[in-house]
């Protein structure tokens, strides 16, 4: 029975299959995206290709190679290696803790050697597959008792914790809420939720208080931009004034005031979409939602048609941590949400962050490739 269920979960898969078998419209997607964010950088750097654009372009290089590699990797290999890659994510969050290089008031960096890393990018995909792995191994039964909540609570409080000391709320906010959706859809029932928000609602006088004063006064401007016009609340009004200057159609490419006269700070990274919307306007920022609206939908589609409940979760985790990218980062810079620093996903100038990104779209890919992989509930790594 057990040589069974082991041909079962372990059907073959030739190379080329695999290749056909890659979903080309979510990498035509990512494609177009990232496209738009190599043009955009071009714009705010004046036309000059080794500012931002080169570099950009390398990583984004790097990062499509890794996407599929990962893609073609058998979805069992990410099911084994989930605990170890979410505790090596979260000792180079203690390493920052310990030795992190400080940039722009926060320790948020590993050097190693020439290149920089930023760890609490890599532990946004690696806590999903843990969680993935964790609710995969549990049964329904165990899922509805609290007892065996305990445990993947801790798995997402330890990286939150060592990445607000950093600090950056941006990022932990990430953690929070994409751990709590791998809550939602593992089938925890919503009275723990309830009991949740009620502790969150009683604990908000002592968060407060432990904020930095900077986040505070986040909040603060967020609440009344008008308060500090030329400090706290400078970045979301230049945000605000360039995003009406886009009007419909936008002003044209390389033709935005705010941008190209440096008027909106960090149009380069957090404030990127703003940029766009002003040489774009309405037009060209719709276009990009839809592009991020399509890439959401066939995450959601490939987790629905997987047959394994590890592909399920892994795909649903990276889809939705992909989601709260562009649902916090475009709330912030339109002054829907305080500016709490989280790049756009793909379009941003950064690093780590786009090369993780598209390591989570591999695991999608992987997912929809062996959708037909059947592993058993709770058996872990018994059958891998």
């Amino acid at each position: 029975m057990a040589e069974t269920r082991l041909r079962l979960a372990k059907p073959e898969l030739t190379f080329g299959k695999k290749v056909i078998r890659i979903n080309w419209a979510l990498v035509l997607l990512i494609v177009l995206t990232s496209g738009i964010g190599l043009a955009v950088l071009y714009s705010v750097s004046d036309g000059v290709m080794d500012v931002w654009v080169w570099d950009q372009g390398i990583r984004i290089s790097i990062g499509f190679v890794l996407m599929f590699a990962i893609a073609l990797l058998d979805i069992r290999l990410f099911l084994r290696l989930a605990y170890l890659g979410y505790f090596a994510a979260l000792a180079l969050l203690i390493a920052v803790d310990l030795v992190g290089s400080v940039g722009m008031g926060a320790q948020r960096w590993l050097e190693l050697g020439n290149f920089r890393i930023q760890p609490s990018e890599l532990m946004k995909v690696a806590l999903v597959l843990a969680l993935a792995r964790y609710f995969h191994e549990r049964s329904m039964e165990e899922v509805h008792k609290l007892r065996w909540l305990l445990i993947p609570v801790a798995m997402i409080a330890a990286p939150a914790l060592l990445v607000i000391r950093q600090p950056d709320l941006g990022t932990a906010l990430l953690l929070l809420f994409g751990g709590g959706v791998m809550f939602v859809m593992a089938g925890v029932r919503l009275r723990v939720f309830a009991v949740v928000a009620v502790v969150i609602v009683g604990a908000i006088p002592f968060l407060w208080r432990s904020l930095h004063g900077y986040q505070r006064e986040r909040i603060l401007t967020f609440l009344d931009p008008e308060r500090d016009p030329l400090g706290a609340g400078y970045h979301i009004i230049q945000s605000k004034i360039a995003l009406g200057a886009g009007g419909v159609f936008g002003r044209g490419f390389r033709e935005g005031t705010q941008s190209q006269l440096s008027f909106l700070p960090e149009s380069q990274t957090d404030f990127i979409f703003t940029t766009l919307s002003e040489e774009f306007g309405l037009v060209g920022g719709l276009g990009l939602l839809a592009l991020y609206t399509l890439m959401l939908a066939l995450s959601v589609i490939i987790a629905l048609r997987s047959r394994n409940h590890f592909g399920r979760l892994l795909a649903l985790g990276v889809g939705t941590t992909f989601f709260f990218y562009v649902f916090i980062n475009i709330g912030m810079v339109t002054g829907l949400l305080p500016v709490v620093g989280v790049p756009l996903p793909l379009v941003s100038f950064g690093g780590t962050a786009m090369i993780t990104l598209l390591v989570g779209f591999g695991l999608i890919l992987s997912v929809d490739i062996h959708r037909e992989v059947q592993i058993p509930r709770g058996s872990g790594s018994r059958f891998i």
